[in-house]
């Protein structure tokens, strides 16, 4: 199941307990199937804009980061650029971000972390 998953501290002893699957893997649905037998499980639904990439093999890490590439050069944004959103939610200031955007200058992270101060300026 697609998602970000926080837990309470009783993971750790349920995962202890979990059975490798046909795959040979600990499954996280496992987990969550736990947690909805308990009627514990809380679930929020992701709108739009969400996408699973898995990266368990070679093959499929590759086709991500082609996938994110792809995206990133035809939008001209990032995906996951923890400072732009950091920003855009309010969490940090502008100032901040500059400080932040400083010392990557020189990169293309950098370069575009500074073009989204310009930008909204």
């Amino acid at each position: 199941m697609v998602g970000l998953y926080f837990y309470d501290d009783k993971v750790v002893d349920l995962a202890k307990n979990l059975k490798p699957s046909k795959r040979g893997e600990l499954e996280i649905t496992d987990l969550n199937r736990i947690y909805l037998e308990e009627g514990s499980l809380n679930v929020q639904v992701f709108g739009r804009g969400y996408t699973w990439l898995d990266t368990g093999t070679h093959d499929s890490l590759i086709e991500a980061a082609n996938f994110v590439q792809i995206m990133q050069k035809r939008q001209g944004l990032m995906i996951s650029c923890l400072e732009e959103i950091s920003w855009r939610l309010g969490w940090i200031s502008t100032d901040h971000l500059k400080k932040l955007a400083r010392p990557l200058a020189k990169s293309e992270y950098g370069k575009y972390l500074i073009k989204q101060i310009r930008g909204k300026q």
